[in-house]
């Protein structure tokens, strides 16, 4: 079986160049947080070390330095002779030591400047969907609050409520604001909805979706621009309390 093609589709944003700052970091998160939320299934074939640098934009080394990190997190093998190459290896139990460990790494002032951009988008995505939604996408809208709602393990909350995400920026029929969804989701979404473990968090989540859902159908724009962005704030808050935990803890 060949290597699929990557230029068309929501996973385009995956293969976008880098900016032009930590790009061996950069290249190992996104495709980390690729297999996370499950935009590589297990098993897929990624694409040649020359084809992903120049995707990314980045040289090859820099692209063996990030799939060597990928080795050692278990996220991918590497099979040699014909057929052979670099294969996603989606991992049994939620990553969520991974992202605790970056999220101890942010300060509350970058969450917060991260959470502002994503408001900004995810404010603007549902405010257009309220204006041009039809009759399929709000189908599509309630279909995807129902699976957030009884998405019981973390992995499928975080793949679910970044699934209702994409069919809000899908709604609003505007392929750059769903092009910038997508580059949020694995860039930064994979630590946002690590708070989608906790059972309270989830409820909140799962109430936020049914309000937007809920203006969208209404046609009320201001409505669903603010549904979106408390569901970005609750996020913020309590990502920011995680924060603080991790960082009086002693590291083990």
């Amino acid at each position: 079986m060949g290597t699929r093609r990557f230029d068309r589709g929501p996973r385009s944003a995956l293969f976008a160049p880098l900016e032009s700052l930590s790009r061996t970091e950069l290249v190992t998160h996104r495709l980390a947080d690729a297999i996370m939320l499950g935009l590589l299934i297990d098993a897929e074939q990624l694409p040649s070390e020359t084809a992903l640098a120049t995707g990314f934009g980045v040289s090859t080394v820099t692209v063996r330095e990030a799939l060597t990190a990928l080795r050692q997190r278990g996220l991918i093998e590497t099979r040699r002779g014909r057929g052979g190459g670099s294969f996603v290896r989606s991992p049994a139990d939620d990553p969520t030591a991974v992202l605790r460990e970056r999220l101890r790494q942010y300060s509350p002032g970058t969450l917060r400047d991260i959470g502002d951009h994503y408001a900004a988008i995810s404010g603007a995505a549902a405010e257009l969907a309220a204006e041009r939604a039809d009759s399929e996408d709000v189908a599509r809208l309630r279909s995807a609050v129902v699976t957030v709602e009884t998405a019981a393990r973390p992995g499928d909350r975080r793949r679910a409520d970044g699934h209702f995400s994409i069919e809000v920026a899908a709604a609003a029929q505007s392929a750059r604001l769903t092009r910038a969804e997508m580059a949020l989701q694995t860039e930064v979404g994979p630590l946002f909805w690590l708070v989608l473990e906790d059972d309270a968090a989830h409820a909140l989540a799962v109430e936020r979706c049914r309000a937007l859902t809920a203006a969208v159908v209404l046609g009320d724009g201001q409505r669903a621009r603010a549904a979106a962005q408390e569901r970005i704030a609750d996020a913020v808050n309590s990502l920011t309390e995680r924060h603080l935990e991790l960082v009086r803890q002693p590291r083990g």
